[in-house]
């Protein structure tokens, strides 16, 4: 037993050797090797500062990043309105579906906005919402309450298509402009449903 621990009291001590050897090789090391080397730490392209003045990619945003969620909420908000007047107005079967779509995933992606406002430090609302791509007027909005069965599924066919197109387009010059990855990530998710979407209404229009 003596014997045994003697040995093992020898390789741990080799071994102990043997490792600070090896940091004061890798102390003594070029530059180029240590810049080679993963140290665990962050790296430049995450640890460099944003235009917000935030690192890390899911705090990083732009102008264009705030512009598209303070439009895109008072858009989606409108959208869901209009879905809502759907409720006993509409006939059409694949309306009442395209219906029950947009209120699954607008409202969802309204309140994620919200949230990345606060987190940025940004007003919700920028302040004036005319001119904006699709909107709807009040009359248009007036018209669509007073449509009932196929009246209404046309009209709100053909008044959602061009809101959807006004989506698809803010959505698609944030992916341009954008700096924010999960802003960016949700405009392509706007662009690819609102565009099937669309597709969907022009055939329910053809055929009412």
């Amino acid at each position: 037993m003596r014997t045994f621990r003697t040995r093992t009291t020898r390789a741990l001590g080799l071994t102990g050797a043997v490792a600070a050897a090896a940091l004061l090789l890798a102390a003594c090391g070029n530059d180029d090797t240590m810049s080679g080397m993963d140290h665990g730490g962050t790296s430049s392209a995450t640890a460099a500062p944003s235009a917000s003045g935030t690192s890390g990619t899911s705090e990083t945003f732009n102008d264009a990043d705030v512009m598209f969620a303070q439009m895109m909420i008072p858009h989606h908000e409108q959208a869901l309105e209009m879905a809502e007047l759907a409720d006993g107005r509409a006939e059409d079967a694949d309306v009442k579906k395209i219906v029950a779509a947009i209120e699954k995933a607008q409202d969802p992606e309204i309140r994620k906005m919200k949230a990345w406002l606060r987190g940025w430090g940004q007003p919700e609302s920028a302040g004036t919402h005319h001119g904006m791509a699709g909107m709807m007027s009040e009359q248009d909005m007036k018209d669509l309450a007073a449509a009932k069965g196929k009246d209404f599924d046309r009209t709100f066919a053909e008044l959602m298509i061009a809101h959807h197109e006004g989506a698809v387009e803010m959505a698609k010059t944030e992916q341009k402009n954008g700096g924010n990855a999960e802003a960016k990530a949700l405009a392509g998710e706007v662009v690819t449903a609102q565009t099937a979407e669309i597709t969907e209404l022009r055939k329910i229009l053809d055929r009412l």
